[in-house]
C-alpha cells in the first residue's frame, strides 16, 4: 500500500493539468514575434539572420499583463537583458577555457536580477539559453556586432508586436494591477542565485569533459530543472522534461523525415510556438514535447543538410539527460536545510577573517 500510494501520488503530480485563462491571441502573437523574422529573412535569402533575430523575439514571452505603459517599459527592459546575455555569450565563445566561468556569471547575475524584480515564468531560462547558444555559435570575432544587432532587431520586432497585441487585448480584458516588489532577501536573491549559477556551470563543465557537440542544451536543461520553487517542483519538472524530450525527439524525427521545404519548416516552427504557449501554462511535460523540435530547429536548421538527423537527435537526448541530472542534484542541495545552514555558517565565519 505504501508503494502504491507513493506511485499514485507521483502520477497525480506528473499528470496534473492546470487551468489557464490565457487568451488564444497570446500564443498567436508569440508565434508572430518569434516566427515572422524567419519568413522575412527567408524571402531575402538569409535564413541564418532570421534564426538569430528570432532569439530576440523570445522577449515577447516576458510581457506582463499590466497597463500598456508598464508592460512596454518592462518588456523593453527585458529586451536589454536579452541583448546583453547574448552579447556576453558570444564573447565567451572566444575564451574556451573560461566558458564555464562565463555561464556561471551570466546565470548568477540574470537569476539575481529576475528574483529581485520578481520576474515570473519563464524566469531566467531564455536569457541563459540565448547566452548558451551564443557561447557555442561558430562565428568569427568580426561577426559579433552583426549578430548582436540581429538579436536587437528581433527584440525590437517583439516589442512592436507586443505593443499591437496590447492595444488589442486590453480592449477585451482588463489589465492586472502592478504588484509591489517583495522585500528582497539574501537567501532568495543572492544565495540561491549563486548556487544555481554554480550548478549550471558544472553542467557545462561535464558537457565539455564528455566532449559533447555544441552542448548548449545541457546548461539550459539544468536551469529549467533547478529553478523550481521547491524540490518537488524541480523533481516534477525533471520528469516532465526528460519524458517530454523523448517524445519530442520522436516528433523531431518525424518532421525531419517529411523533408519540408524551408518555407514549410518556418511555418511549422510558428505552429510549434503557438502550441507551446498554449500548453506550457497547463502542463509542462506536454509543452516539452514541442519545445524540443523548436529548439533543435532554431539552433540546428542551418546544419540540417550537413549533419545526420539521428546525430542531432542523439546529441540533444544526451544533453537533456545530463542537464536534468545535474539540475536535480543542484535542486537537492538548494532545498536542503542542512546545506543552507552550513553555507550560512561558513559565510558568517568568513566575514570575521582578517588578512
Amino acid at each position: 500500500m505504501g508503494i502504491r500510494g507513493f506511485l499514485r501520488k507521483e502520477l497525480t503530480h506528473l499528470l496534473k493539468v492546470n487551468t489557464s485563462d490565457r487568451p488564444w491571441e497570446m500564443p498567436l502573437a508569440a508565434s508572430l514575434a518569434i516566427g515572422l523574422p524567419l519568413l522575412l529573412t527567408l524571402y531575402w535569402g538569409h535564413l541564418e539572420y532570421g534564426l538569430t533575430a528570432s532569439l530576440g523575439g523570445l522577449v515577447f514571452l516576458y510581457m506582463p499583463n499590466t497597463k500598456i505603459e508598464h508592460r512596454m517599459v518592462f518588456t523593453m527592459a527585458c529586451a536589454f537583458g536579452m541583448i546583453a546575455s547574448y552579447a556576453l555569450g558570444l564573447l565567451g565563445h572566444f575564451m574556451p577555457e573560461l566558458m564555464a566561468v562565463a555561464i556561471i556569471i551570466i546565470a548568477t547575475l540574470v537569476t539575481m536580477t529576475c528574483r529581485y524584480y520578481a520576474l515570473g515564468p519563464p524566469g531566467s531560462l531564455f536569457f541563459v539559453m540565448v547566452s548558451a547558444i551564443g557561447i557555442f555559435s561558430p562565428i568569427t570575432f568580426s561577426e559579433v556586432p552583426a549578430q548582436v544587432g540581429l538579436v536587437s532587431l528581433g527584440c525590437l520586432w517583439a516589442c512592436a508586436i507586443g505593443f499591437l497585441y496590447s492595444l488589442y487585448i486590453l480592449r477585451k480584458r482588463p489589465s492586472q494591477p502592478i504588484q509591489a516588489l517583495p522585500k528582497p532577501t539574501f537567501d532568495f536573491v543572492v544565495f540561491d542565485s549563486v548556487v544555481i549559477g554554480i550548478f549550471v556551470g558544472i553542467s557545462l563543465v561535464l558537457a565539455q569533459l564528455f566532449q559533447l557537440d555544441r552542448p548548449y542544451w545541457v546548461p539550459v536543461s539544468c536551469l529549467a530543472v533547478i529553478q523550481g520553487v521547491t524540490f518537488r517542483a524541480a523533481w516534477t519538472r525533471q520528469i516532465h522534461r526528460v519524458i517530454g524530450t523523448i517524445f519530442g525527439l520522436s516528433v523531431t524525427w518525424l518532421l525531419l523525415s517529411l523533408h519540408f521545404s524551408l518555407l514549410n519548416l518556418c511555418l511549422v516552427m510558428m505552429g510549434l510556438i503557438f502550441i507551446i504557449e498554449s500548453l506550457v501554462v497547463r502542463h509542462y511535460g506536454l509543452a516539452a514535447i514541442f519545445i524540443t523540435p523548436l529548439t533543435i530547429f532554431l539552433a540546428e536548421m542551418t546544419s540540417f543538410g550537413m549533419s545526420e538527423p539521428s546525430q542531432i537527435i542523439q546529441s540533444r537526448l544526451i544533453d537533456t539527460f545530463l542537464g536534468c541530472l545535474v539540475g536535480i542534484v543542484g535542486a537537492a542541495f538548494l532545498h536542503n536545510e542542512s546545506f543552507r545552514a552550513r553555507s550560512h555558517k561558513l559565510l558568517k565565519s568568513g566575514r570575521h577573517l582578517r588578512f
